[in-house]
């Protein structure tokens, strides 16, 4: 089976594993990941980053001249892709931009017109409804009309896609699995706690990732203000715009003094700080403040932190926004988003009651380790391809 992926998010070698594994699933299988010669991904990393050939095995990473270098839906390939199409000549294309991308237009016209015959897969994490004008609207019809397979990275995303009148095969799981030799349990880094100032009796409550208003920062700071009789230390590890405004709440509620912020922290280096915590909270909340060219808001579309905490065997608490209730399952807490009152029972609950923190943190586990690793979604991918061939 000849699989030929097209992204960017695979011009990091960490977000590679889940291909590499389905590489080496069944002796036939050869995987080429297409992705842009430059491009920009903003935010922390805001820099150029230049793509390099890379093989292992019947695993291969191309970098293919392109038109934009920092905009998903925009993004389209130059002439090198077709001898690269003619030369692989694959089964699978799989575009992974969303359904309003240029570059599944190009990879869908390029199939026809150099008769590959090979099914065309669309990958999306979009999950809240969104009205298009001409020409996008066009765009999409064309891409859903041409499409064989969707594989969406959440329920929500796969539900807008059928409601937009897509009505072929689809596949719900997210698009980077977790990596169990990386991230498992460890107990705590007794250095690590003395340099963070954690004492053996503090129950630490862990926050990973942007800190930025929607991930709902200041809901669990005033959960946490209110259990101020217990002992407990709020660990948060990443960077963003809303940290001064959340010291300063912290600071009003008073609860500065249990705050530990840690910043420019790799994600090879993170677990040590995820097996330091007690729980890990991701109290998400839908916010209309973002904009797209062809959408507006944002809710959470997987929580991928929450499946690194859950290897790790520590419990977790999310909030019901987006996909969080249906990747935590049964397997931890969900509270409604921006409650307050009831993300500070859930917290109490799991300080006050250590068999059960230890029951939800294994359940996780187990959970993590049966549906989220690389190689479950790599075997999971290959059934999916099957079907479609």
């Amino acid at each position: 089976m000849k699989i030929l992926v097209v992204s960017h998010t695979y011009i990091v070698d960490i977000n590679r594993q889940k291909f590499k594994i389905l590489a080496n699933l069944e002796p036939d299988i050869e995987v080429t990941i297409v992705v842009p010669r430059c491009w920009k991904p903003g935010g922390v990393q805001n820099k150029i980053i230049e793509t390099e050939f890379y093989q292992q095995d019947s695993f291969k990473i191309v970098p293919i001249s392109n038109f934009s270098q920092n905009n998903q839906g925009l993004l389209t390939f130059g002439i090198d892709i077709i001898r690269l199409l003619q030369e692989f000549k694959p089964q699978i294309i799989q575009v992974e931009q969303g359904s309003k991308s240029l570059a599944y237009t190009q990879l869908i016209l390029l199939n026809k017109l150099l008769k590959l015959k090979a099914r065309n897969i669309l990958f999306t994490w979009w999950n809240l409804s969104y009205e298009l004008k001409w020409p996008i609207s066009v765009l999409e019809n064309c891409n859903l009309h041409n499409t064989d397979g969707i594989i969406a990275g959440n329920l929500d995303g796969a539900k807008i896609l059928q409601q937009r009148g897509y009505t072929g095969a689809m596949e719900v799981m997210p698009q980077l699995g977790v990596d169990e030799t990386l991230f498992l349990p460890a107990g705590k880094d007794a250095d690590l706690s003395r340099k963070l100032g954690i004492q053996p009796t503090d129950f630490v409550v862990g926050f990973v990732g942007r800190f930025v208003e929607e991930k709902g920062l200041l809901t669990l700071a005033e959960s946490l203000a209110g259990l101020k009789k217990l002992p407990w230390k709020w660990l948060l590890v990443g960077q963003g715009k809303l940290r001064s405004h959340l010291e300063q709440k912290c600071k009003e509620w008073g609860i500065s003094d249990r705050t530990i912020w840690v910043e420019s922290v790799s994600h090879e280096e993170i677990p040590p700080y995820i097996n330091l915590m007690n729980c890990l909270v991701l109290p998400s909340q839908t916010s209309y403040k973002f904009k797209t060219l062809t959408a507006v808001g944002w809710k959470e579309q997987f929580g991928h932190v929450l499946i690194e905490a859950m290897a790790c065997k520590i419990p977790v608490i999310g909030s019901d926004c987006g996909e969080i209730p249906h990747v935590i399952g049964d397997a931890g807490l969900v509270f409604p988003e921006g409650n307050a009152g009831v993300l500070r029972d859930c917290l109490q609950k799991l300080m006050e009651g250590p068999e059960f923190a230890a029951d939800l943190g294994d359940r996780g586990y187990q959970r993590a380790i049966s549906n989220y690793t690389n190689q479950a979604l790599a075997e999971q991918l290959l059934d999916f391809y099957k079907k479609l061939l």
